[in-house]
């Protein structure tokens, strides 16, 4: 079985209706029609000796077509799951920005569609990318990625566990 590394960014933001992620619909054929667990958090893989971190921002941006926006990097740990004989290792931090999900211009890739005519087409990475609460964004994640939502929630409750402590 064959391991592979991804990287990303899991970006939130903080408003008056409490905190929302940044999750990108995949793009291609094959989640065109899809929405429920469809979703994921713009990340991408590298090679082992490559740093995660840096192999992050890489892939935010070339997922998004953006920059990761300014801010503290908080580490999310990893998740590994597999699918049809390979396992992945992810590696997320959260970061906290704003990002206007219009000015997206997505990456591309290349893939044989449809399967076996010999045809090659090129489809954007993320189709689309939206602002969802984490309750929304739980069911539209793959499965694989939901524990980063649970660990971003936990480190918001944290800080403010801690700052309504210094009140």
């Amino acid at each position: 079985m064959a391991e592979k590394f991804s990287a990303g960014v899991l970006l939130y933001r903080r408003g008056g209706d409490g905190v929302e992620v940044l999750l990108g619909h995949m793009g291609g054929p094959l989640w065109a029609k899809k929405d429920l667990s469809a979703w994921s958090i713009p990340k991408g893989e590298y090679e082992p000796d490559e740093q995660p971190r840096a192999a992050a921002a890489r892939e935010f941006t070339e997922e998004l077509g953006l920059p990761v926006p300014d801010g503290d990097w908080t580490d999310l740990g990893q998740v590994r799951y597999g699918s049809g004989g390979s396992r992945k290792t992810v590696t997320v931090w959260a970061v906290e920005g704003e990002l206007d999900t219009a000015a997206i211009v997505p990456g591309t890739f290349e893939m044989e569609w449809p399967p076996r005519s010999g045809r090659t087409g090129v489809f954007p990475e993320i189709d689309r990318a939206e602002w969802f609460t984490p309750e929304i964004a739980r069911e539209k994640l793959v499965t694989g990625q939901r524990p980063f939502l649970d660990r971003l929630t936990t480190h918001l409750d944290r800080l403010t566990t801690h700052l309504d402590g210094d009140a």
